[in-house]
């Protein structure tokens, strides 16, 4: 049986780093989404917003006095879900154990590549972050470990953009010395209770008697057992995978369809092997579109039976680009996607009968 290997992803300043991304000349700057209003709540805040001391959850009234000259950004849910969607799809890539915390947060279970030396895990984890940054333009902070505590522990050690892995061997050198709220589940009121006790450390927490714990927050057994880095929980694979798609950011904007086919085709083929290898079909043909001025459209149709192939998945795709083409006296495309959704799993006997 191969050793657990669990990655937690945690994307950086999520909602403001899309902000930051579609539009580039706010990069750099203090932004902060919410708070648009004067009687508003900061929903986020860059880091460049960090250093003035805003925070989210921070009264509008209160970030504008400590950043005056930030920019304060209405939130856009439905562009943050879009890249969520893309960024999940990107996950089920590498794992078919994916549990989503948030939008911008999630646990995967990479035990299946059977990894035992600590480049090869390393050198998985930096791919991880490249395709997360190519997919979506963002960085992301991850942490590796052999389970969820210790790899939730690991994203947080070295942000933004870090990459931690921890082995059994580190576990107790890392987390001794750690304030305890860095620990999941000790909130503000576990932690002033054990601070009483005079306990600051995570190493402190660990060799305190558990007669000793019980009396200053009941039933410690939980703490100290993630206090010894100990969780037994598996990832929960509460997302189901409904669609697979593949897209590209163009360096130079595309004006003719012409172009686009043998993109069409590259993307086709992509979503195809990733069809076959898990054991899919699709139903549904759809096409994003992206234009150099940042709007987003999609289209899509059905296909006339349920396949796999790139061949009928491309040609539907090719024809809804055309359709949409030729509506227009002229565009420029700067991300053109292809995706399908799925119909349903399937073994090798139903293949035959489906196709």
């Amino acid at each position: 049986m191969p050793r657990s290997l669990i990655a937690h992803v945690d994307m950086d300043a999520f909602f403001t780093s899309v902000e930051q991304n579609d539009n580039p000349a706010l990069r750099g700057r203090p932004v902060m989404v919410g708070g648009s209003r004067r009687r508003g709540v900061i929903a986020a805040a860059s880091y460049e917003a960090r250093e003035y001391g805003v925070r989210s959850a921070m009264p509008a009234v209160v970030a504008r006095r400590l950043c005056p000259d930030g920019h304060f950004l209405p939130s856009r849910f439905e562009r943050y879900r879009e890249v969520s969607a893309t960024l999940f799809d990107l996950f089920g890539h590498y794992s078919d154990a994916v549990e989503g915390v948030s939008l911008d947060e999630a646990y995967l279970d990479l035990s299946s590549f059977n990894l035992t030396h600590r480049h090869e895990i390393e050198r998985l984890g930096r791919q991880l972050k490249s395709h997360i940054a190519k997919a979506t333009g963002l960085t992301a902070s991850v942490g590796l470990s052999h389970n969820k505590l210790l790899a939730k522990i690991a994203s947080d050690y070295d942000k933004p953009d870090g990459l931690v892995f921890i082995s059994d061997q580190e576990v107790q050198r890392l987390l001794d010395p750690l304030p305890l709220r860095r620990i999941p589940g000790i909130g503000p009121k576990t932690a002033e209770r054990l601070q009483r006790g005079g306990l600051l450390t995570v190493g402190q927490l660990r060799l305190t008697d558990g007669n000793v714990l019980n009396e200053l927050v009941g039933d410690a057994s939980e703490l100290l057992e993630r206090a010894r880095g100990i969780d037994k929980r598996s990832v929960n694979a509460t997302r189901l995978r409904r669609s697979v798609s593949q897209e590209t950011t163009f360096d130079k904007d595309h004006r003719s369809v012409d172009t686009l086919k043998p993109v069409i085709w590259a993307q086709a083929q992509g979503v195809s092997e990733q069809l076959k290898r898990k054991q899919l079909l699709a139903k549904t043909v759809q096409i994003k579109i992206r234009s150099s001025g940042f709007s987003t459209l999609t289209r899509s149709q059905s296909l006339p039976t349920l396949s796999n192939e790139a061949d009928p998945i491309a040609s539907c795709a090719f024809d809804l680009l055309c359709d949409w083409a030729s509506w227009r006296s002229s565009f420029s495309i700067r991300l053109l996607g292809v995706g399908v959704s799925i119909a349903g799993a399937f073994d090798e006997e139903q293949t035959a009968s489906s196709i």
